[in-house]
């Protein structure tokens, strides 16, 4: 990894990678026409409304500034990925449009911000081409560059998003780069290494946004690998550096789940989702609600899941994934099972193949899913959910050995993966003893 001289000289560009979900947007200090130097970012709700009220009042002044018109559309896709608000792509749309209209050639911003759109609305192919088009025309863009990673993960073409992070890092080393590194080799189940890159990359990094981007991911890996006490060290490093991080926020809420403070664990989701109400979140508040005897509580949010799927559709976003995963456990496992199917049939990465799993076992149909299951955590990837699940696949079709294996592994690697799950995990593993 190259952290050299331009990372320590603050030239970094904050990379937005959710490690369940991934895109990059970049925001503008705007200059006069052609001359609009990016600046990072923010990584939080109110500093991305910030950024999109300055470009849309300086628009008002100067409607025919290209650059302007796709620093704001790539403002907006920042802003729906903190808030979750999906109205914002289509205005996003129009401003990056708006942009190529007065600017056709030569215009890389506003290009690779339609791949961050595309990728923002889960239409990986579409980022991928966009992305590779906006490189046509500056091979050195780093969203570009960014986006183009994640697209090929999101793809399931995990060698070559290798390939192109060390491109991206020979092109333009910084945080985007370095944190979608990590995440490549975290999926290959290289953890030390993953977490090496993250260490170096907070290092370098030399604005508030960067630290608390490269904290939370570091805490989002210690919660992964079952470390609560240092997610919450890396979590609250994050929120001292930007306050109402909400990333950071999700991170130490999971942590606290994971030491059992289920009590303090409720509260931070509770504020959170009331400020962005992502279904991932729902549905841990949700489970955290069965968990200490509320199920009435945790129907609502479960609720909640399917608001967000229709305002998701409406803005362009395709949510079968979240769909799939949130209904197989929680609604309506047909159409858990279509989500499913559907997402699988667009990308074939680890995460439809345990989605796909999943729902086919809930379905009833946990010979065809053990296949996927298996596929699942093929390359390494060290997740508790993925083993739970081929664990209770296995377990279904009548493979004791490989069940008490799979199960035992998700408990010993985070055994706070999930407030139900591990329950069920704790309780399948008792009965194959037992047996």
């Amino acid at each position: 990894m190259k952290l050299g001289k331009h990372a320590r000289a603050g030239r970094l560009a904050a990379g937005v990678a959710g490690l369940a979900l991934v895109l990059t947007a970049v925001g503008a200090v705007v200059g006069g026409e052609g001359e609009v130097p990016a600046v990072p970012a923010a990584a939080t709700g109110t500093a991305a409304g910030q950024g999109v009220r300055a470009l849309q009042a300086h628009l008002k002044e100067q409607p025919k500034d290209a650059g302007a018109w796709a620093a704001l559309g790539s403002a907006y896709v920042e802003e729906a990925r903190v808030s979750g608000d999906a109205a914002r792509y289509p205005q996003a749309e129009k401003a990056l449009a708006r942009s190529l209209e007065l600017r056709p050639d030569d215009n890389a911003d506003a290009i690779a911000g339609r791949a961050a759109l595309a990728a923002a609305r889960h239409d990986f192919p579409g980022a991928l081409r966009a992305a590779d088009g906006a490189l046509a025309v500056n091979a050195y863009s780093e969203r570009a560059l960014a986006v183009r990673i994640d697209a090929l993960v999101e793809l399931g073409r995990y060698p070559e998003a290798l390939a192109a992070a060390r491109l991206a890092d020979a092109r333009r080393p910084g945080i985007p780069v370095f944190t979608r590194f990590a995440y490549v080799r975290e999926l290959r189940g290289e953890t030390k290494e993953a977490r090496r890159v993250l260490e170096l990359a907070l290092d370098s990094a030399a604005r508030r946004a960067d630290v608390a981007y490269t904290s939370t991911a570091l805490g989002q890996l210690a919660w992964s690998q079952g470390d609560y006490a240092e997610a919450l060290r890396r979590c609250g490093v994050a929120l001292k550096a930007e306050p109402g991080n909400p990333e950071a926020s999700d991170c130490r809420a999971r942590a606290l789940a994971g030491k059992g403070d289920l009590k303090g664990a409720i509260k931070e989701f509770e504020d959170l989702v009331g400020r962005y109400p992502l279904p991932g979140r729902l549905v841990a508040l949700g489970e955290l609600y069965e968990a200490t005897g509320r199920p009435e509580r945790a129907r609502e949010q479960y609720a909640v899941v399917g608001t967000y799927t229709g305002l998701a559709r409406a803005g362009g976003v395709n949510p079968d994934l979240d769909t799939a995963l949130a209904a197989a456990d929680h609604g309506d496992k047909a159409a858990a099972l279509r989500a499913a199917r559907a997402e699988w049939q667009r990308r074939r990465t680890v995460h439809t193949e345990d989605a796909l799993a999943w729902a086919l076992h809930r379905s009833g149909e946990s010979q065809e899913a053990l296949a996927h299951a298996k596929r699942a955590t093929a390359t390494g990837y060290r997740n508790a959910a993925f083993l739970f699940h081929r664990g209770m696949i296995e377990r279904a079709v009548g493979d004791t050995a490989g069940a008490r294996a799979s199960l035992s592994r998700a408990l010993e690697l985070n055994p706070g993966f999930s407030p139900l799950g591990s329950r069920d995990a704790r309780r399948a593993l008792d009965a194959l003893e037992g047996s």
